[in-house]
């Protein structure tokens, strides 16, 4: 990523500095997260050290590390020791576990290099649970029915638009939920590893964002959805849709 970053900094005069967080599984979750916090909270505290603006920090990330930039906007949203982040950018990220079965990873669960199962071996992974519980996981058995009904204001098929379900998508099919399942996997339903699923007062509270998705990627919908719940929350969002973009474009 460094030339990736060099550009960046070149290509918007900017001041970027590029978080060699810990990795899984060698350091487990949410240790990614923890560093990442820890090293924009020091930079907003000395940031005039770096010849930067405090009010004009943005923070990054691609993939997973999407994910950790919505958690860690999410995370600063009560902090009244640091300046306002500026705005977030949101590089096709990963940010829901409710719905495996979403248009996107229907029509491109098997289109390199994020293949649908390879998504969640690498999420339950990353969480250090067996990989041998995914089938389960696909079918919707690990959400109880009370989170079921809560999450579904948030995540649902119904609220992807209809040109994005034109390459074909079929309703899921309900299946009985397992409550050991649940008990097994609680930790997909914590925010810092699905921030798309937060409470409606942490995503009020979040500063401006910048969002691109990816035609041909499984995560596409996850992108399309925190887009909407933002905008529901009156939060300006900038959308970049790559029409033939695919998961690791960047």
């Amino acid at each position: 990523y460094e030339r990736t970053c060099r550009y960046f900094a070149r290509k918007s005069n900017s001041v970027v500095v590029s978080v060699g967080y810990r990795l899984a599984p060698k350091h487990p979750y949410p240790t990614q997260f923890e560093d990442c916090l820890t090293a924009t909270v020091h930079f907003m505290r000395n940031a005039q050290d770096y010849g930067v603006d405090p009010s004009r920090i943005i923070i990054c990330g691609d993939s997973s590390g999407g994910t950790i930039t919505a958690a860690v906007a999410q995370a600063l949203v009560n902090r009244r020791d640091l300046p306002k982040l500026r705005a977030q950018m949101l590089i096709y990220p990963f940010l829901q576990c409710v719905d495996f079965n979403l248009p996107s990873y229907q029509q491109n669960k098997g289109v390199p290099i994020l293949l649908k199962e390879r998504t969640l071996a690498l999420g339950l992974k990353y969480l250090n649970k067996d990989v041998s519980i995914m089938e389960e996981i696909f079918k919707g058995c690990h959400i109880p029915e009370d989170l079921q009904l809560k999450y579904k204001k948030w995540v649902s098929p119904d609220y992807i638009p209809h040109e994005f379900k034109t390459r074909g998508y079929k309703p899921n099919i309900k299946h009985p939920v397992s409550e050991d399942l649940y008990a097994l996997v609680k930790s997909m339903f914590d925010p810092v590893f699905a921030p798309l699923i937060a409470e409606d007062s942490v995503i009020a509270r979040l500063p401006e964002a910048f969002i691109l998705t990816c035609e041909f990627d499984v995560l596409r919908d996850d992108g399309l959805l925190y887009k909407k719940r933002l905008e529901d929350h009156g939060i300006k969002v900038t959308w970049c849709h790559l029409q033939e973009g695919f998961h690791g474009t960047v």
